[in-house]
């Protein structure tokens, strides 16, 4: 996000911002702000054609997620509090959010587990029904097979 962008959210003047900032700037690694080329500068100009004022500036900082919070802990305005607030809880949440998110995953992979347990067992199971049925299949055919040899008569 772009300074001025931020001092709009925060309600601070850009130029606060920007004092905040060089005055934190061990709070502010690269990872968390970074300013824009003469190149990146001039396609977002050809981009936005008309930028808002206070963005004319050809070293505009752009500022991470993680130095959008970073600003809201320097800055020294209701507003910036407020803000601070909101991103703590809302990590806050997130945490939670992930953490109920896992033991449902897990919960999830162990009723998986017992459901290929049980289509293993159902598996056996029919197995030994069709060998159980071929065994009674076999014997029903070996009585009703025509006998050779010998004949008892009937009378006798």
């Amino acid at each position: 996000m772009l300074a001025s962008d931020l001092s709009e959210l925060y309600q601070v003047e850009t130029k606060v911002l920007n004092q905040q900032v060089k005055r934190n700037i061990g709070r502010f690694p690269d990872r968390y702000m970074f300013q824009l080329t003469k190149e990146e500068y001039d396609r977002l100009r050809s981009q936005n054609v008309t930028l808002k004022r206070g963005q004319h500036s050809k070293y505009l900082p752009y500022f991470t997620e993680h130095g959008v919070l970073m600003l809201s802990s320097v800055l020294n305005s209701e507003r910036a509090e407020k803000v601070n607030v909101l991103i703590i809880d809302t990590f806050i949440r997130l945490r939670e959010a992930l953490l109920l998110y896992k033991d449902t995953t897990h919960q999830i992979e162990d009723i998986m587990n017992k459901l290929d347990e049980h289509d293993n067992k159902i598996l056996v199971i029919f197995e030994y029904l069709k060998k159980l049925e071929q065994s009674k299949q076999d014997e029903t055919d070996f009585k009703k097979r025509k006998r050779i040899g010998f004949k008892p008569s009937k009378e006798a």
